[in-house]
């Protein structure tokens, strides 16, 4: 008489539904865009200014208005390729 185990090995299934949670495209897309505006911040807070000067004007533009527009940009960009919604899946 042989018995049959009632345990399921669940080391695989694990496995499998931690490497799908990595390849999650809306995951890596907020982490970059987080990323983004957090280098924004630190740029506004630490960054230098753009000074422009002249003998009849002295312009000083902190350099994270500039940043931030390309961080909109690339926000822009990496939400419409990140969270867009593919045919293909279920």
């Amino acid at each position: 008489m042989t018995t049959v185990s009632s345990e399921q090995p669940h080391a695989a299934p694990d496995r499998r539904a931690r490497s799908s949670r990595l390849l999650v495209p809306e995951m890596w897309a907020a982490l970059a865009i987080s990323v983004i505006w957090l280098v924004v911040l630190v740029a506004a807070l630490f960054g230098p200014d753009l000074v422009s000067s002249s003998p009849a004007s002295f312009t000083r533009i902190p350099s994270a208005i500039i940043i931030a527009f390309f961080a909109w940009l690339a926000t822009w960009v990496i939400a419409r390729h990140g969270f867009v919604r593919r045919h293909d899946e279920s």
